[in-house]
């Protein structure tokens, strides 16, 4: 690890906030250990999303130094809003932000699939949090391969196009294929590649396992099930074993690679509803992560597989098929006396957007939300999709939520 140094920059960006972190105490924070014992315990969190270029960088063929500009930009920004940690996409569609042995590089960088940027986009993302007292969780995403589904498309020496049996496409994108051991091995790899080689302070995922259905379109696995599937119940209690598997492998892998990372996921927020399931929850969902994503996220938290879960629970108070305020007790039961932490994924990005309904126009909803927050002491923290959002703040939500929530900074909660 190279040795950092706090620059004049971070510590203005320190100041203005209000802290007061002593020399000590700020190297600790870039370290991922705990702060002074006066700041409260709370992860506070935003993604920041490369694919599709929706956070960074805002498009493609960027230079060098305006996307290392705006990633800088973006990591201020989490700093003036009290903020202690980014969720940084470096794998957006089985490619790469960084050199991987693996993998080419992302096509979201220069807008060619393969074509090296100049730079060393995790490299650079690691010291510039660390440096300003932000963990970074680099986020993967295990199986999506491309959202398109032409292998010709693909770099040329894409592992997809080198083995085309690994791949399935569905609903005209491409994915690998999660019934293959080979496929999972190969995966897995590939992200602890970047975990090997950076001080990240977490590895992340998002909801995106076995792909969300669509209507008239089945994943054509029946090779995979035919080979691998025999002594389960269904289709549907292997495709969710073949979850787990990467789930637990995975988790195994980082502790031996780097112990002190953390693993995360963050699933859709509906596991079962009650209906469906009397472990469930009083929602009535039209997706359910267990039945069609096949993520038992609630089986995850209660085996203690991973070391936080942070569902997306992207609705409104008083939402009659999802209710932010029915899901989060049931989410703090879940984690109660497990020792997995339970952060909460917030919808920033409808704050006052187009086409939503009355409850995200009015910018004190999100505020609310951690205000309900504070009656679970399982929920350690919450985090804001996305990082383009908390800067942009249209209507004045993350403001309110830092006013009424976040007085001071915080120490992520170990």
């Amino acid at each position: 690890m190279r040795r950092r140094q706090f620059t004049a920059a971070a510590a203005t960006a320190v100041a203005a906030i209000g802290g007061n972190l002593t020399a000590a105490s700020t190297a600790a924070a870039r370290d991922g250990r705990e702060g002074p014992d006066d700041l409260p315990a709370q992860f506070r969190g935003a993604w920041i999303a490369s694919v599709r270029n929706l956070d960074w960088p805002s498009r493609t063929g960027l230079s060098a130094a305006e996307q290392r500009s705006e990633l800088e930009s973006l990591l201020d920004t989490a700093v003036r809003h009290r903020l202690n940690a980014v969720l940084l996409q470096v794998r957006p569609t089985a490619d790469a932000m960084w050199p991987s042995r693996f993998e080419p590089w992302s096509q979201y960088l220069t807008g060619t699939q393969g074509q090296d940027p100049g730079w060393d986009p995790l490299g650079f993302a690691v010291d510039a949090a660390h440096r300003r007292g932000l963990e970074l969780h680099a986020w993967f995403n295990p199986y999506r391969v491309s959202l398109q589904d032409d292998l010709g498309k693909l770099a040329p020496r894409h592992p997809a196009r080198r083995h085309p049996e690994w791949v399935v496409r569905y609903a005209g994108q491409l994915y690998y294929n999660p019934g293959l051991p080979q496929v999972r091995h190969f995966v897995e790899a590939a992200m602890l590649d970047a975990v090997a080689r950076y001080p990240v302070d977490g590895v992340h995922w998002d909801d995106y396992f076995y792909p969300y259905p669509v209507a008239g379109e089945e994943f054509d696995d029946d090779e995979a099930y035919d080979a691998y599937g025999s002594g389960f119940g269904d289709r549907g209690d292997w495709r969710r074993h073949n979850t787990e598997l990467l789930v637990r492998e995975t988790a195994a892998r980082v502790r031996r690679t780097r112990p002190r990372a953390r693993f995360g996921i963050s699933p859709f927020g509906v596991w079962r509803n009650l209906s469906t399931d009397p472990q469930g929850s009083h929602t009535s969902a039209g997706t359910q992560s267990y039945d069609d994503l096949y993520a038992d996220s609630r089986g995850w938290v209660r085996k203690r597989l991973i070391d936080y879960i942070c569902p997306q629970l992207y609705w409104n108070i008083g939402l009659q098929a999802a209710d932010y305020a029915e899901l989060v007790p049931w989410w703090a039961e879940v984690v109660a006396g497990t020792g997995v932490h339970l952060y909460v994924g917030e919808a920033l990005y409808r704050e006052g957007a187009a086409g939503q309904p009355a409850a995200w126009q009015d910018p004190r909803e999100l505020s609310r939300h951690l205000t309900l927050d504070e009656e679970w002491r399982e929920v350690l923290g919450n985090v804001f999709f996305s990082a383009r959002d908390v800067a942009a703040d249209p209507i004045g939500a993350m403001r309110r939520v830092v006013e009424d929530h976040y007085p001071t900074r915080a120490r992520v909660p170990h």
